[in-house]
């Protein structure tokens, strides 16, 4: 799954990504700020790939369950964005899969930043 990402995101396949989660999936683009609407979801993947740079993933651990899995991994987005300015964005992701009926799987919840607090 890891990889699909990665590679929608890297080629800037935001449609490629959208089918990565299902009507029910929830997307957290920042600590304590969940979003389910599948418009939200894009939009908030669109504001994560306007720098036009490349996300690396480093995969920690994979627990499966039946059709549910844990993914734990790192993740940066690095480099110079598209605007001249530099990036260096950085995270623990601890993700939750589900596997559908056809056997592909897709984000139950996409949580990037892990254990991180909300900004207070």
């Amino acid at each position: 799954m890891a990889q699909a990402f990665e590679r929608h995101f890297n080629a800037a396949d935001l449609e490629g990504l959208g089918k990565l989660y299902g009507k029910d999936s929830l997307f957290v683009p920042a600590p304590g700020m969940p979003l389910q609407e599948p418009a939200q979801i894009r939009a908030a993947l669109a504001q994560f790939m306007a720098a036009g740079l490349p996300i690396r993933f480093s995969l920690r651990q994979v627990y499966q369950a039946d059709d549910i899995a844990l993914v734990v991994l790192d993740w940066t987005i690095r480099g110079t964005g598209a605007d001249g300015k530099p990036v260096d964005m950085a995270g623990t992701g601890a993700d939750v899969m589900k596997r559908q009926a056809d056997g592909t799987w897709i984000y139950a919840i996409d949580n990037p930043f892990g254990v991180a607090q909300p900004a207070r």
